[in-house]
Formats: structure tokens, C-alpha cells, sequence
């Protein structure tokens, strides 16, 4: 994480995705840390960490293209293990929400939503299903980067018109 630079998209666990806004050096107890200042976009949080502290977080780059694949096929397979005791599963899916990584991330969502069709969500686990599933989407839009191909897609569109002019 030493060769991040300002406007690296990052993503920090449980989280979602950052921005690197500023990387800057503090002084304590006579050392020099250099440090960053990431963006949470999901809430517009500004988030000051000390750069040896960000992989002890989980903090890491999005996942690449080709990776988010692995996840889908993960999801499309009806494969699920859940553990019925609800404070065990609870702890469960909280640990993996913690670790950060798509695929346990990805784990929780699929437990979750595999046992909202058995019975009703208990209000802490439809609010770990929806994170689940807002931390997923943001990683996913991003490495696929939705928006620039959206709007490589409208352009290559639109290129041959010509405006109309109102009458």
C-alpha cells in the first residue's frame, strides 16, 4: 500500500470503496509516519490512517475484471452452508464482513439471502444483507467500471449525429 498516490481508488473493509485524497507525513513520539487521507464514497467520510496501519485493515486495491467473474460464478451456484444457531451464524457472517475480501463478503450476501427465502431476516441480519450487497455492487462498478463504458457506449453512439436544432 506504500505506492498508493492521490486519486487511487482503494477499498476499505466493511466500508466499501475509497478515494485517496491527500498523502501527507505526521511526526509522533519523534517518528515520521506518512499517512492517508482516504474518501469513503459510499457515505462521504474522510477516513486518516497511518500507511503501516493499512494492511493490518484489509485495506486493498479493488478487485481486476476477471476476478468479479469468479464471483458471479460463486453466486450462481446454488451451494450454501449456514449455521442455524443465529448468534454463531451472526458472528459468523461478522467475521467475514470484517475480512474484507469480496469473496467472504460475497459469502454473507449468499448465506443471507439463501435463508431470507426460508424465513424472515431478523433486523441485524437484513441490514448485513443490504451492506453485503451495497459493498459488492460498489467493488463490482468499479473494477467493471460501469460509468466509462456507459459513456464510451453513448459516444460511439452519438458520434455520426447531428444536432437538432429547436424550433
Amino acid at each position: 500500500m506504500k505506492s498508493l498516490k492521490i486519486g487511487d481508488k482503494v477499498i476499505y473493509p466493511n466500508q466499501g470503496l475509497g478515494v485517496v485524497e491527500a498523502i501527507h507525513e505526521e511526526a509522533y513520539n519523534g517518528e515520521r509516519f506518512k499517512v492517508f487521507n482516504l474518501r469513503i464514497l459510499s457515505n462521504n467520510t474522510l477516513v486518516t490512517l497511518p500507511s503501516a496501519s493499512a494492511l493490518e485493515l484489509g485495506i486493498r486495491r479493488p478487485m481486476a475484471e476477471d476476478s468479479i467473474r469468479k464471483i458471479y460464478q460463486f453466486m450462481g451456484n446454488g451451494d450454501v452452508d449456514i449455521t442455524t444457531d443465529w448468534k454463531g451464524r451472526y458472528k459468523e457472517h461478522l467475521n467475514l464482513m470484517k475480512s474484507g475480501t469480496l469473496q467472504d463478503i460475497a459469502t454473507v450476501l449468499k448465506s443471507l439471502y439463501h435463508l431470507s427465502l426460508q424465513k424472515p431476516l431478523s433486523f441485524r441480519e437484513k441490514k448485513m444483507m443490504e451492506k453485503a450487497k451495497e459493498l459488492i455492487v460498489s467493488e463490482i462498478s468499479e473494477a467493471a467500471k460501469v460509468e466509462e463504458k456507459l459513456l464510451g457506449a453513448l459516444s460511439r453512439s452519438f458520434k455520426t449525429a447531428k444536432p437538432r436544432i429547436a424550433a
